[in-house]
């Protein structure tokens, strides 16, 4: 049984990865987004497929902009304490480097780190040792691989939240937290499209999906502190 958070989860690999979560009849999920339409979509989908599996909690939530002050409470009216958290929530700016102002990479910093950096500082004191954090990244982020025009702004911040996967393994060990960063590459997803558009992906958002999903639950036996390159094709 696990008690478990996820950002980002009204489409692409987090949806996929709620669907995959909520098999298990053990489980509680509490899914995060910014759309409500997206999440009622993922709790009628979740409820058809896992009729027998576990329990979710979606819920309308802005990991930037929203208040904290709110969501704490929730979070506790439904888990004694959180076992998993994948931070999965992100966005992409797909555009020529010059053309890049400050907003736009503010924009990226804003979503794609700090927004996790608020998650996490707000869940930790909720989780025990043995929990896990997921800091969902990307190859574009990941050092020494292959880099494309039109997404410096996105790369940098995802290479950013590889580094504060980094540090915080080192900083929750006392805690018995572990914490582990997935680089994720190509799967067929609105963003995927958005960077690469007419490229087809190498692995369908289910999979990918159902790979975030066995990793939050078991990673951790075996890596802490680690980046790990998620990709069969380039890009």
């Amino acid at each position: 049984m696990a008690n478990i958070i996820i950002t980002g989860a009204s489409s692409g690999v987090g949806f996929e990865a709620v669907l995959d979560l909520t098999s298990k009849k053990d489980n509680k999920v509490i899914a995060l987004a910014r759309s409500a339409d997206k999440l009622r979509k993922l709790h009628e989908i979740a409820g058809q497929l896992n009729y027998d599996g576990g329990t979710l909690y979606p819920a309308q939530f802005d990991i930037v902009y929203d208040d904290y002050a709110t969501l704490v409470p929730f979070i506790q009216s439904k888990f004694d304490k959180v076992d998993i958290l994948i931070n999965n929530a992100g966005a992409l700016i797909n555009k020529p480097f010059m053309e890049t102002d400050g907003k736009d990479f503010a924009e990226m910093l804003q979503t794609n780190v700090m927004g996790h950096v608020n998650m996490i500082q707000h869940i930790v004191p909720m989780m025990q040792s043995g929990s896990h954090i997921v800091n969902i990244s990307s190859m574009g982020g990941f050092q020494g691989s292959m880099k494309f025009r039109g997404l410096s702004a996105y790369s940098t911040s995802k290479a950013a939240l590889a580094v504060l996967t980094e540090c915080l393994a080192e900083e929750f060990k006392e805690k018995g937290i572990k914490v582990n960063c997935l680089a994720l590459g190509s799967a067929q997803t609105e963003m995927f499209e958005a960077a690469f558009p007419g490229v087809e992906a190498g692995t369908l958002a289910f999979e990918m999906g159902r790979y975030i999903a066995d990793f939050a639950q078991n990673g951790h036996h075996y890596f802490n502190g680690k980046i790990l390159p998620v990709a069969n094709t380039t890009p």
